[in-house]
């Protein structure tokens, strides 16, 4: 009964949440962040800017700059200012990284929401949430029919 008690005492101390899982758990979610993004960032550099000036070495320092950036200014400022100067961070860093000028930076930031919303697209479809990636459809067709008429 006592060796039940202690296991049972043990067994709840580790699941609930303390500081070390919350550490490992923001470690484990960032460097996913950062590999998704990397990935993203790599598929959109090969459309706008070609395979020779986009390497994954380069999307992935993108992803990593780009994201600290984007912490920091969110600690700093305000929610608005911080989206605005981590956006123009974002496209000074694909400028850099992928030599490129201010519209190949941006159109390597579009490219890089349409890739990222078609992964999330293929996932859903994977993992069975069609539900959550379909729900605007049926707007998307009754704005689609009356236009076509």
């Amino acid at each position: 009964m006592l060796a039940a008690s202690i296991v049972a005492l043990m067994v709840g101390m580790l699941l609930q949440p303390s500081g070390l899982t919350e550490v490992i758990f923001s470690i484990i979610s960032f460097t996913i962040i950062l590999i998704v993004l990397s990935a993203v960032f790599y598929l959109a550099g090969i459309v706008v800017v070609g395979g020779r000036r986009a390497l994954f070495k380069d999307a992935f320092a993108i992803s990593v700059l780009g994201t600290l950036v984007l912490i920091v200014c969110l600690s700093v400022f305000s929610l608005e200012i911080a989206i605005i100067l981590s956006l123009i961070a974002w496209l000074l860093l694909v400028r850099h990284y992928y030599e490129t000028g201010l519209l190949g930076s941006i159109a390597v930031g579009l490219t890089s929401v349409i890739v990222a919303v078609v992964i999330l697209l293929i996932l859903s479809i994977l993992l069975g949430i069609s539900n959550l990636s379909f729900s605007w459809l049926p707007f998307l067709l009754t704005f689609y029919l009356r236009f076509k008429q």
